[in-house]
This record gives structure tokens, C-alpha cells and sequence, in this order.
């Protein structure tokens, strides 16, 4: 289907009663107040509403019909789909309410089924409608908009419609809004592929709760990020019913930590408010990009500059001081009193041309400039605005205005938005806005890996024979090109002396069963062996411990000393497939819950990313003295890992704990592998 059915419509035929207070005729109200040319009515009376013609039926119109509102019970939306492929309607819009939402599947399913042989494509049902500024199309029960440059796409109608509502009195300006619903036919996966080349918007906002295909939704995503930022609320965040289950990291990492991860992978930028979503979409929209971190604060008030500055260097932003040739210039007309290193303050005495002469001068040596005024309620606000607006005008990097106080500043304010530039409500969203939209073009810049990390064809089963014993593992990882140490299985107490000593002293033992996952907690490890004679008792130790569970063995490891002890794990989401985590090991695992998530494979940038992106990463990189870990062999391990569910169809789980990183070379101390379903 041409998209250009739905968004660009020839003529739209609305289905439902046209009574007062009822959606056909509120439908209907819309599409004739906001301009839209061709509008029929088609209810069982065949009435119609004011101007707008009534049918009983829609074959009855002789115009040609691109699109179909539908607004009218659940029982009769299938007879109407049939109506609309017999007539050649191209697209549908189903607002009513009664299918999967309330337990209606089967009918859902009906509905789609029709569809499908007609050739329609539908948005909901149970959905809000949508609008298109560029077409003056408004089938929906939300606030008419300002024509702008953001997409709005909402799985929920009450949150799409809050951003329509908001949008007038922020100074957003919309192109296209679509509320889902059930997403039974067309959902966010389409809507975004729509709009990465739709000329008509520079910036999608998006609000999702699931995603049904979560490796196509980030193929998706990652197209459009490529040319367009995308802005994210995920709702859920908070949810515990739903788990990533990575074994033992599982308990420190939640589905939503999932999202977050094949969000943060596709550039996409997650945000928990409305009003950040808000504020982003304002600044994409209508501010040049942010090309750097490298930012100046203008203020007259020193408050809220240094508070301003402190959270900038939050959010990694470079406040650096003003060159000496940037201070020269300002004491040309500036007062001595006047702060000049950066932030700039003017003091109270600031004027709309200092403003104006300060911006443009911090825009020769800064990426981007925040100019706040914190205005008395006497002092007049609008020369600051004009000042401030000059500067943007003559330059072609961003100004994040904040202007919060002052006589008239509602009225400044709205002159500001009137001339295409935002002001934000406050200094921190001014500059986390900045310091968000400098990330994405960041992602951006990156230049993209072209070694495909992803196996071309799987190993086959790795649990084809039963459970996979340690030693198994250890041999699974070693040829998979991750490091494990020199081991011994041995099955039998006469064998394990000799098989020490060809290890050397000291060593480790562990138990081997198939029924025994947390070896520590059934006495399965011994540590520290040094002689024949403790590895002798050792082995009766374990053994006497693992009676009554099949007990298979020991096998001995060399004692491993020194090095970072981290933790690498594996499990398959229902959403996005397979999910890799790293953390640092040891009891920092537990006590620190300091964990990070990418979905599966990752390539070598990617790894490296991951290291980085943990809270403890300076431990890694050495500290007082201390030797790095080997980061390289450590990312390619991490990479050599994530390959591992798509290299085994029926491996579920895998957890390497600990992991071994020494200045030079990384080790595996501990394996499990869990089976599930072939894929």
C-alpha cells in the first residue's frame, strides 16, 4: 500500500452515528473545522451532518474513497471492511473499542483477515485517530496541532493526545500524529520506516508499552536514527513481573533494562517524561545541530549559571573557560565587575544588546550557547528576548534560551516561539536538551562497522546428548576462541593425584553433576589444593558431599591469582531474542548491582562501549598504580560470547562468573549453560 492512501487521501467516508456528542459526529466536526476538503457520512439512516452528504452505504457514494474512518460497533467493523474492499478504499482508520483490548481476539482477527484479501491497511483498532498538518487531515478525537516538523507515533491515544494538547502552548509544532491502538495491522515498526523519508518531519517522538518483534522494531529504528533522531517513552519502567532472566545476574536486571539496552544500540534517545520528550522535539525541530560538547553559559544572575554549570559537567557537557580572546572582546562592553571566564555573567545590568553581542561572540569559540535571564519583576524582558533571537539569527549553531522571570516575560517568551526559537522552562532541561541532542549526533558521527558479527549458520545442539557437564562447557568456550583455563576431568579417586600434578599445585577442584548448579553451596569446591595429600582428601570431601545427586566427577582448574574479576552473562528476552550482560565480578556483582545489557551480537565498538558504560570501569583501567586489565582481550571476549545463542539454537542461559582479567589476557573461571527450546 501507498502510505499516501492514509496521510494524503482524496476523499474520507466516516462511519458511526452523527448525533450529537457521538464519535461519527465528532469525527466528522474535526475533518470539516480543520480544513479537510472531501468528507462523507455513512451510518444505517444515511444521515448527514451540517454540509458533509450521508450514505446508508458507502458503494452509494460516487466519489472515489481513499481512506475510511470507522467509529462504530465492534460487531459491525467486519461488514463495514468488506463494504470498504468492495468499494476500493485503500486505508482504514478503526477507532472503535471490543477486540483483543477486551478479550475479542477472534474478531480482531476477523477484521485483519478481511483486510488482508481487500489489500487494506489499518491503523487500531481501538486507537485515537491520526492527523496530518500537511494535508489538513484530522480523523481523530485529539487537539488540532500547530504545523511543525515532529511525528508523534503513540501506542496509547491518552498520552498521543497529550503531547497534541501540549503542543500549542509549548510551541511544538506537529506534521504527523498516528495513535496505533491494538497495532493489529499497521504499528511502529511501519509508521517509522514511513518517516524516515517523509520530507515533512525532522524529528519522531515515540511512545511504546511492547513490541511484538523486537529484533524488526530495531531494525527499524536503526534505519531512521541513521537520518532522523528518534525520542523515546517506554512506559513499564518500574515493572518487576516482567524479568530478564540472565541467570545469576537476572535478579539485577529487569526487562525495561532490555529496552533500554536495544534503544541505547539504536541511537534512539529514551527519555521519562513528557516534558523531556517535549523539550527534545523542540530543539530538533527547530535548532541547528549540536556538533560538539563544548558550551557557553551567558547569564545575568551568577546563581543560576554556576548551578547551571555543575549540571552540565553532569551530563559530561564542556564548560571551559573563555579564551583570552573571547575576553577581550567582552570587555569591550562589558562592565569590569562582570564575570568573564564562563559562565559569562552580565550581572543584573545585562541588556538585550549585551546579550545579543555576548551570544555571537561565545558562538566563534563554542559549539552551542545557553543564555538564561532571571529577570526582577519591574525589569522589562522583551529587549533581552529581541537580543537574544538576533543572535540566533545571524549564526548557524544552536542558542538553548531559558528565560524564566521578569516584567512581560510571558509575552517574551511567546515572541521567542513566534520566530522559530524554543525557550525551555528551565536551565537544566535547556542543557540537558543540549546535552541529549549532542549525544545523538555523536551516534551519528560514529562510523558504522561493516564486519557482521552475526554467525552465518549455526554449530547444531549443544545439548543433544543431556545435560551439559562443566568440562563440556569449558570445551565449548575454548573453541569458540574464549580463553578457559588448563583443566582435568576426572572420574575417579585413583586418577585425580596424577592429574594434579600435571597441572601443578596449587589448584582448584570442583564438583561435577548434572544436578548440582551452585557448586559452593553443596561444599562442590575446594581451593588452595597445594599437595597430593590434601587433593586426595578434597576428592572424598566433594564426594561425601554430592551423595545422593549424580555425581560424575571433579575437575581440576591451576589456582588462578590477581587479575579483575568480572561477570558475563546470557539469556534469550521474549522481545529482542538474545541479551548479553557484563559487570564486574566478585562481590561487586552483588553489592554494587552495577550491570550493563546489549542485545546480541555485539561487535568490537560495541563491546568496548559496554566496558566503559559500567559504574566501576576505572577499577578496570587501574587505580593508584594498579596495571589495567587487558580491555582489548576483554572486549573480545564479550564479542566471542554474545555469538554464542546464535551459534546454539537451544542454549537459553549462559553465565561466566568469574571471569578473569589480567594485564595481560583474559581467563574463564567458571562456566554454566542452560538448555531451552531450539529456536
Amino acid at each position: 500500500m501507498s502510505f499516501r492512501a492514509l496521510f494524503y487521501p482524496r476523499a474520507v467516508a466516516v462511519y458511526g452515528s452523527v448525533s450529537p456528542g457521538k464519535l461519527g459526529n465528532i469525527l466528522i466536526n474535526h475533518l470539516v473545522q480543520w480544513g479537510f476538503p472531501k468528507v462523507f457520512a455513512v451510518n444505517p439512516k444515511g444521515l448527514g451532518l451540517n454540509h458533509v452528504p450521508g450514505y446508508a452505504k458507502i458503494n452509494q457514494i460516487s466519489e472515489d474513497i481513499d481512506l475510511a474512518v470507522i467509529a462504530s460497533p465492534a460487531a459491525t467493523v467486519k461488514e463495514i471492511m468488506t463494504d470498504c474492499g468492495e468499494k476500493g478504499v485503500q486505508a482504514a482508520v478503526i477507532i472503535s473499542s471490543g477486540f483483543s483490548e477486551a478479550g475479542n481476539a477472534k474478531g480482531e482477527a476477523e477484521v485483519k483477515e478481511v483486510a488482508s484479501r481487500y489489500g487494506i491497511r489499518f491503523i487500531g483498532p481501538n486507537c485515537a485517530g491520526m492527523i496530518n498538518t500537511y494535508s489538513n487531515l484530522a480523523p481523530t478525537l485529539q487537539a488540532y496541532p500547530p504545523q511543525g516538523h515532529t511525528a508523534v507515533i503513540s501506542q496509547s491515544g491518552a498520552v498521543g493526545g497529550a503531547v497534541m494538547e501540549w503542543a500549542q502552548s509549548h510551541g511544538l509544532g506537529i506534521s504527523k500524529f498516528v495513535s496505533y491502538g491494538n497495532g493489529a495491522d499497521l504499528n511502529q515498526i511501519e509508521f517509522l520506516r514511513y518517516l524516515k523519508d517523509d520530507e515533512e518531519t525532522k524529528v519522531i517522538a515515540l511512545y511504546i508499552e511492547n513490541i511484538e518483534d523486537g529484533r524488526e522494531f530495531m531494525a527499524a529504528l536503526k534505519e531512521v536514527t541513521a537520518v532522523k533522531p528518534v525520542v523515546v517513552i517506554k512506559s513499564g519502567r518500574t515493572s518487576t513481573g516482567q524479568r530478564a532472566a540472565l541467570s545469576h545476574t537476572g535478579s539485577m536486571a529487569g526487562a525495561d533494562a532490555v529496552y533500554d539496552a536495544a534503544l541505547k544500540t539504536c541511537g534512539a534517545i529514551r527519555v521519562e517524561s513528557l516534558d523531556d520528550l517535549i523539550d527534545l522535539c523542540k530543539g530538533f525541530s527547530y535548532l541547528p545541530r549540536v556538533l560538539g560538547r563544548k558550551v557557553a553559559i551567558v547569564t545575568n544572575s551568577g546563581g543560576p549559571g554556576v548551578m547551571t554549570a555543575d549540571k552540565a559537567e553532569e551530563l559530561k557537557l564542556n564548560v571551559s573557560e573563555s579564551s583570552a580572546e573571547l575576553v577581550a572582546e567582552l570587555r569591550d562592553f562589558l562592565p569590569a565587575h562582570a564575570g568573564f571566564k564562563n559562565p559569562i555573567d552580565m550581572t543584573v545590568e545585562g541588556t538585550g544588546d549585551n546579550y545579543r553581542r555576548v551570544i555571537e561572540a561565545c558562538l566563534k569559540e563554542f559549539d552551542a550557547v545557553l543564555p538564561i535571564f532571571f529577570g526582577p519583576p519591574y525589569l522589562p524582558t522583551m529587549p533581552i528576548a529581541e537580543g537574544i533571537l538576533a543572535a540566533f539569527k545571524g549564526n548557524n549553531k544552536p542558542v538553548f534560551s531559558a528565560m524564566e522571570t521578569g516584567l512581560h516575560a510571558a509575552e517574551s517568551i511567546k515572541y521567542l516561539r513566534d520566530h522559530h526559537l524554543p525557550n525551555f522552562p528551565s536551565c537544566e532541561r535547556a542543557i540537558r536538551t543540549m546535552a541529549r541532542m549532542a549525544e545523538y549526533e555523536e551516534y551519528k558521527s560514529k562510523v558504522p562497522n561493516k564486519k557482521s558479527v552475526m554467525p552465518e549458520k549455526s554449530k547444531g545442539l549443544l545439548f543433544e546428548r543431556g545435560p551439559l557437564l562443566e568440562p563440556d562447557a569449558m570445551k565449548v568456550l575454548e573453541e569458540n576462541n574464549i580463553k578457559v583455563p588448563e583443566y582435568r576431568f576426572v572420574t575417579d579417586k585413583s586418577e585425580v593425584a596424577a592429574a594434579a600434578l600435571e597441572l601443578g599445585y596449587p589448584i582448584v577442584m570442583k564438583v561435577v553433576s548434572p544436578q548440582i548448579l551452585h557448586k559452593s553451596d553443596f561444599g562442590g569446591v575446594e581451593l588452595n589444593i597445594k599437595n597430593g595429600e590434601e587433593v586426595l582428601a578434597a576428592f572424598d570431601r566433594i564426594a561425601r558431599n554430592s551423595e545422593g545427586y549424580d555425581f560424575r566427577g571433579v575437575v581440576l582448574y591451576p589456582m588462578l591469582r590477581g587479575g579483575r574479576e568480572v561477570i558475563l552473562g546470557l539469556t534469550r528476552d521474549a522481545q529482542f531474542g538474545p541479551v548479553v550482560a557484563f559487570g564486574l565480578g566478585g562481590i561487586y556483582t552483588e553489592v554494587l548491582r552495577d550491570i550493563v545489557l546489549r542485545v546480541a551480537p555485539v561487535d568490537r565498538p560495541g563491546a568496548e562501549e559496554m566496558i566503559r558504560s559500567i559504574r566501576t570501569y576505572p577499577i578496570l583501567k587501574g587505580i593508584r598504580g594498579e596495571k589495567p586489565a587487558d580491555l582489548e582481550a576483554l572486549a573480545e571476549t564479550i564479542v566471542n560470547f554474545s555469538r554464542l545463542p546464535f551459534l546454539y539454537p537451544d542454549l537459553a542461559e549462559a553465565d561466566l562468573n568469574p571471569v578473569f582479567a589480567f594485564p595481560t589476557g583474559v581467563i574463564v573461571g567458571d562456566v554454566r549453560m542452560v538448555r531451552g527450546n531450539k529456536e
